[in-house]
């Protein structure tokens, strides 16, 4: 069962996603997007998940928490099941 096929922490306010439309080293990241974006939003109708694409952009996820609180990482060059990985961890770091 994927991490992402429950609801999150009402703590958790924003996922903000960015990366490269056509980029090598977004690919990962664009791979974990087709393959959970549906599941996340079944599950957290409304929590706001943004994707930003711009060419040459690093691929990076961001969180944002209660109080202003944010947080990210690094997604650069990694396949999509070490993108997942790296989301969980975030998501669930409140």
């Amino acid at each position: 069962m994927s991490a992402f096929a429950k609801a999150f922490s009402p703590a958790l306010k924003e996922i903000r996603v960015l990366c490269s439309q056509s980029g090598q080293p977004s690919a990962g990241t664009r791979q974990f997007i087709l393959s959970n974006y549906a599941t996340i939003k079944q599950h957290n109708p409304h929590l706001p998940v943004l994707i930003r694409e711009a060419t040459d952009t690093p691929a990076r996820v961001f969180a944002r928490f209660e109080r202003g609180v944010e947080k990210h990482v690094e997604l650069d060059n990694l396949p999509a099941a070490d993108v997942e990985s790296k989301v969980t961890q975030l998501i669930t770091s409140s």
